[in-house]
């Protein structure tokens, strides 16, 4: 009896999972929805997308949702995009969302944007909706050196037609910085800009900042204009420095230059008195050498120290005329 009761449980769990295997592979409330939607489908159709790997809810749910909106979509075009690695709800939502605003947004421009990486939903509602970007702050100069710094707001709409392959946000960004750099440089004075901060929007827009992009630039406003550096007047002074140290440099080059000169000089004058010094030791030897060969004698050497001290009597005379001493000049002495 035991053994009855447990077979029975077991053909009961088995008959179980037979059921879910069989509802998993034949659909048979999405077969009936499809029915009571007006959209039928075959079971046959239901259970070749559970076999390939496309669950049959989301092929279901969307067909209806596109039927009853008017769009003629097919399964066939929804199967390939999931296949794909598509999002098929949010392109069904767009279509539906492009044509309740009017907007001609077909399957195949549609699916390409989605298989692209973006937001096809996203980008139908910012083009319903602009959408604005905050911009970082720009830096730019005018002509008299002063700073601005600019903050401005962007107003962009999506455009479909280049959003695959188009450039992002980030470009439009760049873009807009580049344009607000340029218009405060070409302002003579800040003060016009800070007078007339519509100058730079007019400008920037007049440069069709947003071709090749995947937007479409609707307005350019200029948020806040705030005064900063003196640009100028720091490049002033910078240069200033900078040409007072390379004097600085000059000048104590040209010092090094003098003073070795100068030292070269006491070198060159303390060789020659070392030459001197040298001629001078040499001459009590040839005296010694000039008696010992007969060719100086006695009186000889007197004569010539005579001379000797004559020449420095007249020396030290001229010296104390030169000076404008009173003492009268002695006579010499005789010899």
């Amino acid at each position: 009896m035991a053994i009855m009761s447990f077979g029975v449980v077991i053909i009961f769990f088995l008959a179980i999972i037979m059921l879910f295997v069989f509802l998993y592979y034949f659909p048979i409330g999405l077969w009936i929805r499809t029915i009571a939607a007006g959209v039928p489908l075959s079971i046959v159709s239901l259970i070749r997308m559970r076999l390939i790997g496309i669950p049959p809810s989301v092929i279901v749910n969307n067909l209806v949702r596109a039927r009853k909106a008017g769009l003629s979509l097919t399964v066939d075009q929804m199967q390939s995009h999931f296949l794909a690695g598509g999002n098929v709800e949010n392109v069904v939502l767009a279509m539906i969302a492009a044509q309740r605003a009017q907007i001609p947004l077909e399957w195949q421009r549609a699916a390409a944007i989605d298989l692209a990486g973006r937001n096809v939903l996203e980008a139908l509602q910012t083009s319903v909706n602009p959408k604005v970007i905050e911009t970082p702050i720009f830096q730019g100069v005018a002509q008299n050196g002063i700073q601005l710094n600019v903050k401005a707001r962007i107003t962009v709409r999506s455009n479909l037609d280049r959003y695959v392959g188009g450039a992002g946000e980030p470009t439009i960004v760049a873009r807009v910085g580049e344009g607000v750099v340029s218009a405060v440089g070409a302002a003579i004075d800040h003060k016009e800009v800070l007078e007339y901060p519509d100058r730079i929007s007019k400008a920037v827009l007049a440069k069709g900042l947003d071709a090749g992009t995947a937007f479409e630039i609707v307005s350019i406003d200029i948020a806040d204009v705030d005064v900063g550096k003196n640009i100028g007047a720091e490049l002033q002074m910078s240069q200033a420095e900078a040409d007072r140290r390379i004097a600085q440099a000059k000048a104590a080059e040209r010092q090094y230059a003098a003073q070795a000169a100068e030292q070269e000089q006491k070198a060159n004058t303390q060789a020659m008195r070392a030459k001197v010094v040298e001629a001078e030791s040499n001459i009590p030897m040839a005296i010694a050498e000039a008696f010992r060969s007969g060719n100086l004698g006695v009186m000889d050497y007197y004569k010539l120290n005579n001379i000797k001290a004559d020449t420095e009597m007249r020396g030290a005379i001229g010296g104390n005329i030169d000076k404008g001493s009173d003492t009268p000049p002695q006579p010499p002495p005789s010899k």
